[in-house]
C-alpha cells in the first residue's frame, strides 16, 4: 500500500494511504502519544524523544525528533476538532530551528472494507510555503513513517 501525495490549488497537499485495519485502530496509533512514538519518525535512524498528545479541543501536541548524531528538530500544534475514529482537524507549526508558518491539518479516517482509507489534507498560507515544505523531503518522510504504522497494525492486529 503505497502513499499517495497530490497538490491541489496554490496551497493545498492531499495524502492518501489504506491500511489493512479499521478506522478506530488507525485514528488511535494517530492520538496516542505512546503509539505515534513508535511510528511517526521519519527515515529510518530517526527517533521521538519527546511525544505530548492531548488529543481534545484546544489541546496541545508537541513532537521532537532527534537522529542520534545532534540533529534534531520539533512541531507544535493544537487540535481543533476530534471526531473519535473519524477526524482529526488540527493546527501545527515546524520549528527547522525558525517557526514556520501554521499548517491546517485534517485528517480522515474512511471506512473501506475491512480497513480504513486515510486522507490528510494540509493548507498552508501560500503556494511559497507549499513549495518549500514539499522541497524538505516530507513525502519520503511520511512514506516510511506511515509503512512503520502498516507494519505495527498488521504484526499486532491492532497497535
Amino acid at each position: 500500500m503505497t502513499l499517495t501525495l497530490v497538490t491541489e490549488g496554490e496551497a493545498r497537499v492531499v495524502v492518501t494511504r489504506r491500511f489493512a485495519a479499521p478506522p478506530d485502530l488507525v485514528f488511535r496509533a494517530h492520538v496516542d502519544p505512546a503509539l505515534i512514538q513508535r511510528w511517526l519518525l521519519g527515515p529510518e535512524g530517526w527517533t521521538m524523544p519527546v511525544c505530548l498528545s492531548d488529543p481534545r479541543p484546544g489541546g496541545a501536541i508537541r513532537f521532537e525528533w532527534a537522529d542520534g548524531s545532534g540533529n534534531g528538530f520539533h512541531l507544535t500544534g493544537e487540535y481543533l476538532e476530534i471526531e473519535p475514529g473519524r477526524r482529526i482537524l488540527h493546527v501545527e507549526r515546524m520549528f527547522l530551528p525558525d517557526p514556520t508558518p501554521d499548517n491546517r491539518v485534517e485528517t480522515l479516517f474512511l471506512p473501506e472494507g475491512t480497513g480504513t482509507l486515510l486522507k490528510l489534507t494540509m493548507t498552508l498560507p501560500d503556494a511559497g510555503t507549499r513549495a518549500a515544505m514539499l522541497a524538505t523531503g516530507m513525502e519520503h518522510g511520511m512514506e516510511a513513517s506511515y509503512a512503520r504504522l502498516d507494519g505495527m497494525l498488521r504484526a499486532a492486529g491492532r497497535p
